[in-house]
């Protein structure tokens, strides 16, 4: 714990260090830019007392992040697009998902996403936390299944890499 706290404190001292030295105008991109680069210039300074699983898991994070626009994307032009047409192509349903998330952080996330996404909505989770109950508006008779396996390969699969 003591060798994290060294790490904050020294990538802020860095931040403004570099920040008063290159600059004169203060920047809050700069001094965040600053902040990253410093914090993880620092880490990796000092990897040896690290887990390097570490340094792999801010990619995967940026990959969620980008999983989740392309999602995002895809779906506001679904409903957008069903929005402004005269016919309605909506087949809401109630799915039960099985999660492979225990932990609070993966099902807050997971529940998140979804819940986030537009025409999908995160409803209630089972007793034994294992079952997610999701209100999606898209749901065709056969694809249920698909709809499970596309949860499972998508949201579920990037923020368990990234939790575990």
């Amino acid at each position: 714990m003591m060798v994290y706290l060294f790490n904050i404190l020294a990538a802020v001292f860095f931040t403004f260090f570099t920040h008063e030295v290159y600059t004169e105008i203060p920047h809050t991109a700069l001094m965040s830019l600053s902040l990253f680069l410093g914090y993880y210039g620092v880490l990796w300074l000092f990897s040896w007392f690290y887990n390097k699983r570490h340094f792999k898991k801010v990619p995967m994070a940026i990959g969620l992040f980008l999983f989740y626009i392309k999602e995002l994307w895809w779906a506001s032009l679904k409903v957008t697009y069903d929005s402004l047409t005269p016919t309605h192509h909506m087949k809401p349903g109630v799915i039960a998902y099985p999660m492979i998330a225990k932990s609070d952080i993966e099902i807050t996330l997971l529940a998140n996403f979804i819940t986030l996404t537009p025409g999908s909505l995160s409803i209630d989770i089972s007793e034994d936390r294992s079952i997610l109950y999701i209100h999606e508006t898209y749901i065709q008779h056969g694809d249920i299944p698909k709809y499970k396996e596309k949860l499972r390969n998508g949201f579920e699969k990037r923020i368990l890499e990234i939790t575990r």
